[in-house]
């Protein structure tokens, strides 16, 4: 299916209009034994414009769009990182609020998941990592320009946003690439520090070398619908916060 990309740059407006092919990507399945699998999906390189534009309702300011070329490919989980994916690697669970093995992991801060990705690597051909801004908002889009992938606007059919409990991962349909949850359910940490966005196009921008404070994406299921826009970038924990709503989604290098 294509999906034409509208892209409005700086403040004359310039219009540049790219027309990309968005398809599930190869699933990659690792076993990390007692029958727990972890599924990761590639997604192709490619080229997007980050952030939202000035009439994108609820919009910050530091969502400045600008142009991003992701020049590899990359996997990314197909779901969040699941309690008992946590447990398989980690031997514990830290979710304290609701547990369930489908459920997402929760509870976990930036450092902790750089922990569970040390020893997840040291268990398979490794690679693995948290996703990039960059990489989390266009694996998000999957080819689309508007405020959710799903369209302008999201309700609680297309996911799990306004609420009072998390769900089972998977529970809504998926994004074009294949991805679940991408909107709502927890909020997901980034590799990157925050800082406003470099001005002009980047290529691979993996955020500023210095700084404490980590990002989070995606809203959770307990936030307004706008915190769940493809994006929105939360900036207002430290990388050892842990809360009930808040855990990750793996990357993947090849």
């Amino acid at each position: 299916m294509k999906r034409i990309l509208v892209m409005v740059l700086g403040l004359v407006g310039a219009l540049t209009v790219m027309a990309q092919e968005v398809k599930p990507g190869k699933v990659e399945v690792v076993d990390l034994g007692k029958d727990v699998k972890l599924e990761m999906v590639l997604i192709p390189a490619g080229k997007f414009i980050m952030g939202s534009p000035a009439s994108e309702k609820n919009r910050d300011n530091d969502e400045v769009q600008h142009e991003v070329t992701l020049t590899k490919p990359f996997y990314v989980g197909k779901f969040e990182v699941t309690q008992e994916q946590w447990e398989g690697v980690m031997g514990n669970n830290p979710s304290s609020r609701t547990k369930g093995a489908k459920l997402p992991v929760t509870g976990v801060s930036w450092k902790d998941c750089q922990e569970f990705i040390k020893k997840l690597n040291s268990k398979t051909s490794g690679g693995y990592r948290l996703p990039t801004e960059a990489e989390w908002e266009y694996a998000c889009r999957a080819g689309t320009s508007t405020a959710y992938s799903v369209g302008a606007s999201l309700t609680n059919s297309d996911a799990n946003i306004d609420g009072d409990s998390i769900k089972a991962v998977g529970s809504y349909k998926p994004n074009a690439f294949g991805l679940y949850d991408m909107h709502g359910n927890v909020f997901e940490w980034c590799e990157d520090r925050y800082a406003p966005y470099p001005e002009g196009a980047g290529t691979d921008p993996k955020g500023p070398g210095t700084g404490t404070i980590r990002v989070l994406r995606g809203g959770s299921f307990n936030f307004h619908i706008s915190s769940a826009r493809s994006s929105i970038r939360d900036y207002d924990f430290a990388p050892t916060s842990r809360l009930y709503d808040i855990g990750f989604r793996l990357a993947r290098t090849p």
